[in-house]
């Protein structure tokens, strides 16, 4: 999760219908991976590790993030986090990267350079914001190089040397409203101003959307055609 949203939500992050709703969805696309050890890239706040810890058996974590002042360790439910700055080789069943490869002018090479440090069979739970045409000005607060359609982002995937073995949308109910409100932004002249949409929720509203967002959970592996989020499950050679 990017630190910037980190500063928005507080400690409000776990309850807000964007970031639940996304863990929920995290969850079952990795629900049949044995993993007892991750390796988080670009982790941020640790959120998506976090929720791992809690809600899986896994039992160590590796978070690397360049944003991190210095190296440090923690235990949380019980389960070990590494914090670190860089890393080399980690023996991981699992890597996430989540929203990340948006960030990098090079996607290809990040996710080539991470490929390398883990073993052969090492599964991969990619992320990324979808479809360009909906750039608003929160792309450009959080520092978006671009965003991708699916078959995009499964083919950066095959050129950095992984097996492609699923690819689906997200947030397709909330497609619209976000299509509306990203449009209307752009005709005002915000669509290259420095502004985040993410914002803390009455309760009745974050309660309708994180209803809409969970009603797609059961469907959602079968969505090749459109949302917000693109996620790539793939696996090293």
């Amino acid at each position: 999760m990017d630190i910037k949203e980190t500063d928005i939500l507080g400690d409000q992050i776990a309850n807000h219908w964007y970031y639940h709703s996304k863990a929920v969805a995290m969850m079952r696309l990795i629900a049949k991976i044995e993993a007892a050890s991750i390796l988080d890239v670009g982790a941020g706040s640790a959120f998506f590790t976090r929720h791992l810890l809690s809600h899986s058996a896994v039992k160590e974590a590796w978070c690397v993030d360049t944003g991190y002042k210095c190296d440090s360790d923690e235990d949380y439910a019980g389960k070990h986090i590494h914090f670190r700055r860089t890393i080399d080789a980690v023996n991981a069943d699992l890597v996430l990267l989540m929203d990340v490869l948006e960030h990098v002018e090079n996607d290809v090479s990040l996710l080539t350079d991470y490929t390398s440090k883990v073993p052969s069979g090492t599964q991969f739970l990619i992320s990324v914001p979808a479809f360009q045409f909906l750039w608003s000005g929160h792309d450009v607060f959080l520092g978006h190089k671009r965003r991708y359609q699916l078959k995009e982002i499964e083919s950066v995937a095959r050129q950095a040397g992984l097996t492609v073995k699923h690819g689906n949308y997200y947030f397709g109910v909330v497609f619209p409203l976000a299509v509306v409100t990203r449009f209307a932004g752009n005709i005002l002249g915000e669509r290259q101003q420095p502004r985040s949409q993410l914002k803390q929720h009455s309760s009745f509203v974050n309660g309708i959307l994180s209803t809409l967002s969970s009603a797609e959970h059961l469907l959602m592996q079968h969505n090749r055609i459109v949302g917000l989020t693109a996620f790539c499950l793939a696996e090293s050679r």
